[in-house]
């Protein structure tokens, strides 16, 4: 991110209510989200608290007439890396590393998925990269249906370093790039 995206969207975390309703908007305008089919509900002004829905609709149905599982996998993938930007601040780096999808039943309506990250879990990454300059952490999603069916468990896994950390660790990476390059016949 640009320095001049950044200082506005650091400004931006100042104001807790315009922060939650500009990640609202933006990510339901953002396109790689609203091509998901997936909507963002609720978003707290801590930014803590994220309510999804994926309705069943032309842009999410499959073959069979359900819920298509990649529109399900797609509609949790931003939203605990958002939230740890967020909440960690800029000395941080947050990418969102992997996931799995375990199909429990077809999504036949409606499906609801939350994230939450309370403090603890904030003060836990804070004390590990103390320890260590980067970690990976897995956060559990469901997507659950109007009668309240589990449809779907996904797992994502997250990043996240200090911002010294992953600055010299990618140094680390484009001296040896640019060490064997120089090294290879031409």
């Amino acid at each position: 991110m640009s320095p001049f995206f950044r200082k506005i969207a650091l400004a931006i975390v100042a104001r807790p209510r315009l922060a939650a309703k500009l990640m609202k908007l933006g990510l339901n305008w953002f396109p790689a989200i609203r091509r998901t089919g997936c909507k963002v509900r609720e978003v707290s002004p801590d930014v803590r608290y994220i309510r999804v829905e994926l309705p069943l609709n032309w842009k999410t149905r499959n073959i069979n007439g359900t819920i298509f599982g990649g529109s399900m996998f797609a509609a949790t993938d931003p939203f605990y890396m958002s939230m740890l930007y967020f909440n960690l601040g800029d000395d941080y780096v947050v990418w969102d590393k992997g996931g799995t999808i375990r199909f429990k039943r077809p999504g036949r309506g409606t499906l609801v998925a939350e994230f939450k990250i309370d403090e603890s879990e904030l003060t836990e990454i804070r004390d590990l990269l103390a320890l260590t300059p980067e970690i990976d952490r897995v956060y559990p999603v469901q997507l659950i249906d109007q009668k309240g069916y589990v449809c779907a468990e996904v797992e994502r896994v997250l990043y996240i370093a200090h911002k010294s950390a992953y600055d010299n660790k990618m140094a680390e990476r484009r001296a040896k790039r640019d060490m064997a390059e120089a090294e290879s016949p031409k």
